[in-house]
């Protein structure tokens, strides 16, 4: 009995030393990398994570289909969870279904626009009636608002993509004649200021492909700043050229550049090419809305 329990315990080894040889040197390093990169496979398990990992941006082809007023409500009700700096929300979100209304404001139509304002008057408000003064003014002010408010847009969209509703966010409002926002909802002049628009829908068409992301040096910098090397801004080059990778805006510039970015800064954004000279409409409103330091009346 006991021969054969040795005989078998020494093919058990054999056969498993034999299995070992057989696996190809691919599937062993697959292994491998999966060890080394189980956080960033673990988006795949975490329904959450592959949400986040799916979101794209639909660039006004939505559907003429509405969204359920019980997915509306769990998207506002979603994005309000958002941290906020001193638990204030210092933010007003507009809920707009008019599609004619939408392209007015931002140029692009969907199931619903969700206009989000850094917005200080609920609380001046809320002072005023129990006999307190209080004066949101200045830029710090603004800043804290604009962080709390983009966090809420954000997080709706993540809400929104779990209920399978694209997005597309817009900073559209500020093109053109920026007064027509403040006309079109009848926003205070004061101490509000529109951010961000938020469209909402079902897209017309699936797009060709999802939209990667720059990532490595320049992005994430570990302990201290580090601006990237000459040899690490021509990697960002090459990465944004690349066809495969699908960062970049447009392929515009194959006709006559060498590379992306050169197209991007002396053709898509030439106007930032000389620093800014004068007073800028967006300064203006936001002086007007009192969120510029130093200001008397």
């Amino acid at each position: 009995m006991k021969t054969k329990l040795l005989r078998r315990d020494f093919f058990k080894k054999i056969f498993a030393g034999t299995l070992v040889f057989l696996i190809p040197t691919f599937v062993k390093k697959a292994i491998a990398r999966q060890k080394d990169h189980a956080p960033l496979l673990s988006k795949s398990n975490n329904e959450t994570l592959k949400t986040i990992h799916s979101l794209r941006t639909i660039h006004g082809n939505f559907k003429d289909q509405p969204i359920s007023q019980g997915n509306l409500d769990t998207i506002l009700q979603a994005s309000i969870q958002a941290p906020s700096g001193s638990a204030l929300q210092t933010y007003s979100i507009i809920v707009i279904k008019d599609r004619e209304k939408m392209k007015r404001i931002c140029g692009y139509q969907g199931a619903a626009l969700l206009l989000y304002c850094v917005d200080y008057n609920r609380l001046i408000a809320s002072a005023k009636s129990l006999g307190h003064s209080y004066n949101p003014d200045g830029m710090q002010i603004y800043i804290t608002g604009t962080t709390n408010t983009i966090l809420a847009v954000q997080t709706a969209v993540i809400a929104a993509k779990a209920l399978g509703i694209d997005s597309l966010t817009t900073n559209g409002i500020h093109r053109g004649d920026m007064q027509r926002v403040w006309d079109e909802v009848e926003l205070p002049e004061k101490h509000c200021f529109p951010l961000i628009a938020l469209v909402l829908g079902y897209p017309t068409e699936e797009p060709k492909y999802h939209k990667g992301r720059l990532d490595g040096p320049g992005v994430f910098h570990n302990e201290k700043y580090h601006l990237p090397t000459k040899e690490e801004l021509a990697e960002i080059t090459r990465k944004y050229d690349d066809d495969e990778l699908h960062i970049r805006l447009s392929d515009d510039w194959k006709a006559d550049h060498d590379h992306y970015l050169d197209w991007l800064f002396t053709k898509r954004f030439s106007r930032f090419s000389k620093p800014i000279s004068k007073e800028t409409q967006a300064f203006k409103m936001l002086k007007r809305g009192r969120f510029v330091d130093m200001q008397n009346s």
